[in-house]
């Protein structure tokens, strides 16, 4: 079903526009000096950590904005069986992982897992 593989793809390019801007908003506009990177330590963290942090954070943004692109692929492109069922399960895998490990590790009160959850229970319908 090529619809609910595109609605799969748009909601991981939002899901992964929204984190970044509100990682931006929320979180590291408080820790830059005027730079890119945030170059502020927010104790325990030192520097170093804001750094790496950043560059997480933003590192599961172009995840999610990579397999949303090839969400759309498959859904304008659907042939290749077997290639088609390995991205399927690739992207169920990744998004259902991230939405539990989300889901977990924040106790339910980032809402970022329903959005993963939902790309997955997209592309598992298609």
């Amino acid at each position: 079903m090529p619809t609910i593989m595109i609605a799969a793809g748009i909601l991981a390019l939002l899901v992964s526009i929204v984190h970044s801007v509100l990682g931006e908003i929320l979180i590291f506009r408080h820790l830059r000096d005027g730079s890119l990177i945030p170059t502020m330590s927010a104790p325990p963290l030192r520097r170093r950590h804001i750094r790496i942090i950043w560059a997480t954070w933003h590192l599961a943004t172009v995840f999610g904005l990579s397999f949303g692109v090839v969400l759309l692929q498959l859904a304008s492109e659907p042939n290749g069986l077997a290639l088609q069922t390995l991205i399927k399960n690739a992207a169920i895998f990744a998004f259902l992982g991230g939405s539990l490990l989300v889901l977990i590790s924040t106790s339910g009160r980032h809402p970022g897992w329903i959005g993963l959850l939902g790309v997955a229970a997209l592309v598992w319908l298609s």
